[in-house]
């Protein structure tokens, strides 16, 4: 069984040949443990292209990374939106965390026979990440205000990317009561803008700018 990458493809054209290869291999890295460890519901498994690939990569639609961009990509499960994005972007660090042992030793497996450099993996919590970031990236792993309290003091302060550092989300449904409940203020992104399916209608990359002021308080960083 192989995935079917074309609406992959169609979407990002300038993939070379050596992405579209990496993404078909780690594609089916993904089926074949799958068939061992329950990552993907075993009914959604046909849909891993454009439920899961595609979906990771709709954060390249609302920001292009530059080179040298460090990227936190927290509960990652299998790999999402983390590998897909390291494949895009070769000239940017990605570091793919999990709580769970078992998806975080599928995320290694996969990072070393894609041969990505630019990735590392770890079983950690986000609370314990002692590291900053430009950009932390997950996908709908709990609610937001949870989320931005366990993160808020991973991101770097000096940005240099065409968005502010912080937070790229991809989340779907009324995120009105979220937003509320976050200082910050939170930019939703139509994934439907960029990708025509269905199934992506009320479904958002939201970008959540984290800006931290240099304080004489020592709790702040």
């Amino acid at each position: 069984m192989s995935a079917d990458l074309q609406i992959v493809f169609d979407y990002f054209p300038e993939l070379s040949s050596k992405q579209r290869e990496r993404l078909a291999t780690f594609a089916g890295l993904i089926i074949d443990w799958n068939q061992k460890i329950n990552l993907i519901a075993r009914t959604d498994i046909d849909n891993l292209a454009h439920r899961h690939i595609l979906h990771s990569l709709a954060i390249a639609k609302v920001i292009e990374f530059k080179s040298n961009t460090s990227i936190l990509d927290v509960g990652t499960g299998g790999g999402f939106p983390g590998i897909p994005l390291a494949i895009l972007y070769p000239d940017c660090r990605f570091h793919l965390i999990d709580s769970i042992g078992k998806k975080i030793k599928i995320v290694q497996d996969c990072v070393e026979k894609l041969d990505l450099q630019n990735a590392t993996a770890e079983q950690i919590r986000a609370e314990n990440v002692d590291r900053q970031f430009d950009f932390i990236i997950a996908r709908a792993v709990t609610q937001l205000p949870k989320f931005m309290n366990w993160i808020r003091k991973k991101v770097k302060r000096s940005s240099f990317n065409a968005l502010t550092n912080g937070v790229l989300y991809l989340k779907g449904g009324d995120l009105t009561e979220e937003f509320e409940s976050i200082k910050e203020k939170p930019t939703a992104y139509p994934i439907q803008d960029f990708f025509q399916e269905d199934e992506y209608q009320e479904k958002y990359v939201i970008h959540i700018p984290v800006k931290r002021w240099k304080t004489n308080h020592r709790l702040h960083g």
